[in-house]
């Protein structure tokens, strides 16, 4: 594919994407959440009992439909391969650490950037943590950073993530009395199902070909001076924006926004979790599902780590509410800043 012709691939993808954020909104979903990776994850472990918040129970069609649409796009372009190995567990550890940063600050990168398009200037405060962790996590690559190669392993491999989220959508479907639903709250607010289902699909299709990345955009324009990753970043800002703006669903300012707090310090410091995990991973949480679906398995078991970082983050208080965080999600953020900065060095070269 030419520069110019990956380029438009990427604004159109986040065009896309930012206006699938604001009419899923339209559609049901939370203010400013039309699509929020962690969030959605979140629900799914609960209505998986995995914990027993109950405003956060629901499996969401999005994320399913997010794997399935890069899996069908990586068949359709031969791009579809199964591999995996690469340090594996410390993936896992990554992908719980980025979780906990996510709900302190109550979104992933990409709600951040939804949460921004609304109005809520509390995310600008998240965007710079954001940055301030990719900055962390650049620090670490310079120095020779990686968790290894990654290795070519059986279709069976490849095709069980995707399998799995056949069966969540089987279950959601054909079997919803062995599920929990939220009966109020951000878990009780989403689009139809079909609706939720065939977004997800074309935004997977999309990230697929784009190789869209919320933190890709930002390590790339640090280290390479590339702009184009970060375009697609641009583009879901704008998208939405308009799209709110048209629909009524713009406030602006830092309080009275939905599911979100005003603890500025934390919002900041979760972020920077998220950033810097984020890029030891190779990825941020959307890029973790996309290339899930392609048939990485070592992203499929940073995906089990964010679900059952999600989970954790429930069933032990460690996840903000609208009323701010709570002290025991501030003591696990610093833990996982600590863990990630330890894993960064662990896995740089002595020399670099």
């Amino acid at each position: 594919m030419s520069d110019k012709k990956e380029r438009i691939t990427i604004i159109i993808a986040g065009l896309v994407v930012g206006l699938l954020g604001a009419l899923l909104v339209l559609a049901g979903n939370p203010a400013n959440m039309g699509f929020c990776i962690a969030c959605f994850i979140r629900d799914t472990a609960g209505a998986l009992k995995l914990h027993s918040a109950g405003v956060v129970q629901y499996i969401r069609p999005e994320i399913i439909g997010l794997v399935l649409g890069a899996m069908i796009m990586s068949m359709v372009r031969k791009e579809f391969q199964p591999k995996g190995g690469s340090s594996p567990f410390t993936r896992f550890v990554l992908g719980f650490a980025v979780m906990v940063g996510a709900l302190m600050f109550l979104g992933c990168p990409l709600r951040m950037v939804l949460r921004l398009a609304g109005g809520d200037l509390n995310a600008l405060v998240a965007l710079a943590g954001f940055v301030c962790g990719i900055l962390g996590g650049v620090f670490f690559l310079n120095k020779g950073y990686s968790l290894g190669r990654s290795y070519k392993m059986k279709t069976l491999e490849g095709v069980a993530f995707p399998a799995v989220q056949v069966g969540l959508l089987i279950l959601l479907v054909g079997f919803p009395t062995l599920l929990a639903f939220s009966a109020e709250g951000p878990g009780s607010l989403h689009a139809a199902v079909g609706i939720a289902l065939g977004a997800g699909i074309l935004a997977g299709v999309l990230a697929q070909i784009s190789r869209l990345c919320m933190v890709g955009g930002i390590r790339d324009l640090i280290l390479f001076k590339d702009t184009k990753l970060i375009t697609g970043f641009v583009m879901i800002f704008a998208a939405c924006l308009v799209g709110n703006l048209v629909l009524g669903k713009f406030n602006l300012g830092f309080a009275g926004q939905p599911v979100a707090h005003t603890a500025h310090i934390w919002n900041f410091l979760g972020m920077v979790l998220v950033g810097l995990g984020s890029v030891l991973l190779g990825g941020c949480p959307l890029r973790q599902l996309i290339l899930a679906g392609e048939g990485n398995a070592d992203s499929a078991v940073t995906v089990v780590g964010y679900a059952v970082g999600a989970a954790c983050c429930h069933n032990f208080g460690l996840a903000s509410s609208g009323n701010g965080p709570t002290a025991n999600g501030q003591i696990a953020v610093v833990i996982g800043l600590v863990v990630c900065v330890v894993i960064g060095f662990m896995n740089s070269k002595k020399n670099a």
